[in-house]
């Protein structure tokens, strides 16, 4: 649970530098491969590639600890982390409401730490592993076409895509059993891994620059919780300390619902800089 923190630290601050290099890459043409160069230019989304990389290194060591669940809702807390980053570097003010959201992620947390047993010890079918890998395919050619999108949707369509496209990596890991490298080549999870995590960032990326933030960060918790909760569940083993499942569920909630109340803090606005 320390190292899923510790991925939610990195990936919260993380969130506020990409935010605002993807606002300083500007709209521009070329689509959304061209937004990520564009936004690769910005000596701030570099800064945020490297603490999501740090971050991604505890995130595995997390998963390979405890259930996906746990996981999920304290990468979902990033959002916390990023608000009080924003509130403290940006002059970003928090309403008591807010400040209140942060209280209850952290005590959703705590009710996840007291009750999550260790990691299910199903491996997962090949089934699944070939899923993970459609459906990080498919993220990436929503990644490519997301520039087309119109309308109110669009913003949702992107945070969702980039939630699944995390959410992939969550289960991902959990299905590489083996380091080595002829393993490696030959197991679709590795793929679906490098697949996924790519297009998430695309889609991340588009969708703070592009869409309404709070509806992105609300697709990006839900399609980055949700799911891979599930399929840790139902498909890995995951399981609560014995007599804690209510409390698990219950921490799952609570985190999950502080988060999308903190969803504006997906962006460290730009006007708030100033």
């Amino acid at each position: 649970m320390v190292c899923a923190l510790a991925a939610a630290l990195c990936f919260g601050a993380a969130t506020v530098l990409q935010a605002i290099a993807a606002r300083e890459a500007g709209t521009g043409g070329g689509g959304e491969a061209a937004l990520l160069l564009r936004a690769l230019r910005q000596w701030r989304y570099l800064a945020g590639l490297a603490l999501d990389g740090l971050g991604f290194l505890f995130q595995i060591a997390a998963l390979r600890s405890i259930p996906i669940y746990a996981v999920s809702a304290a990468l979902a807390s990033s959002l916390a982390v990023t608000a009080v980053v924003a509130a403290r570097l940006l002059r970003v003010r928090l309403s008591g409401t807010e400040w209140g959201a942060v209280g209850v992620v952290c005590a959703g947390l705590a009710m996840l730490g007291a009750a999550s047993g260790p990691e299910g010890e199903q491996e997962g079918s090949d089934a699944l592993k070939w899923a993970m890998l459609a459906t990080a395919v498919g993220m990436l050619l929503l990644a490519l076409l997301g520039g087309r999108l119109t309308g109110r949707m669009r913003a949702l369509v992107l945070g969702l895509g980039a939630g699944f496209g995390f959410g992939v990596v969550e289960v991902s890991v959990r299905l590489i059993d083996s380091r080595r490298l002829a393993d490696l080549l030959t197991n679709p999870a590795a793929y679906a891994l490098l697949i996924g995590g790519g297009a998430a960032f695309i889609l991340l990326t588009s969708a703070l620059q592009r869409g309404a933030v709070t509806t992105a960060t609300a697709g990006l918790v839900i399609g980055e919780t949700i799911g891979p909760a599930a399929i840790g569940v139902i498909w890995l083993g995951d399981r609560t300390r014995e007599g804690f499942t209510w409390l698990a569920v219950l921490g799952f909630a609570v985190a999950v619902a502080g988060a999308l109340a903190l969803a504006r803090f997906g962006e460290a606005p730009a006007e708030e800089e100033a």
